[in-house]
């Protein structure tokens, strides 16, 4: 059976005993907090336990690394979307040890592609194209510097209002203990 059916399988179980009730909620954060943290397989439960938070609580947005690379990318569009359409005061950054977007090696991760069936006339084009797949692929030497990255990218952030907060933690993935690296307070309402 493939994972999707197993998928499909639960899901018309959950539906029918109606398991969705206790988890409903509105589209709002109730804590108005954006957690941005990496898709690491760790941290899908161990995260918001940790912290503290539950469904409907917060907005979870995952990638790899927890990396902000671009100032208009999909991942500061859904922040500000939480900030100015659903309310988020705060923004938290959550990056953790052992991750793999430290150190990643980009030429590695090219060769499984070429591996994988992606031509070499295809990576050709798109750094023709102007996309250096080498600065698109790269992680970061230390997760701090990563968290530290993204803070700057969203703070500094043109159409971020100034009264949001913007931390940085770290999180360790085998007991959940968060490491602050940059707590963003805002600037007093009269500044």
């Amino acid at each position: 059976m493939a994972i999707l059916d197993e998928i499909l399988e639960h899901n018309r179980t959950f539906v029918q005993q109606r398991a969705y009730e206790p988890l409903r909620t509105d589209r709002f954060p109730s804590k108005r907090m954006v957690i941005l943290t990496c898709m690491d397989t760790r941290l899908v439960e161990l995260l918001p336990q940790a912290m503290g938070v539950r469904n409907g609580d917060v907005k979870l947005i995952k990638n790899a690394g927890a990396i902000v690379s671009h100032p208009f990318g999909s991942v500061m569009r859904s922040i500000l979307v939480a900030v100015y359409e659903l309310g988020a005061r705060e923004i938290a950054v959550v990056g953790h040890h052992g991750c793999g977007m430290a150190g990643l090696n980009c030429q590695g991760v090219l060769e499984k592609m070429r591996h994988r069936g992606v031509s070499d006339q295809v990576l050709t084009t798109l750094e023709n194209a102007g996309i250096n797949l080498h600065t698109w692929l790269a992680g970061f030497d230390r997760v701090e510097d990563g968290v530290r990255q993204s803070v700057a990218m969203i703070s500094r952030h043109p159409l971020l209002p100034r009264d949001v907060c913007v931390h940085g933690l770290v999180m360790n993935p085998e007991t959940g203990l968060l490491d602050l690296l940059i707590r963003g307070d805002a600037p007093p309402a009269n500044s």
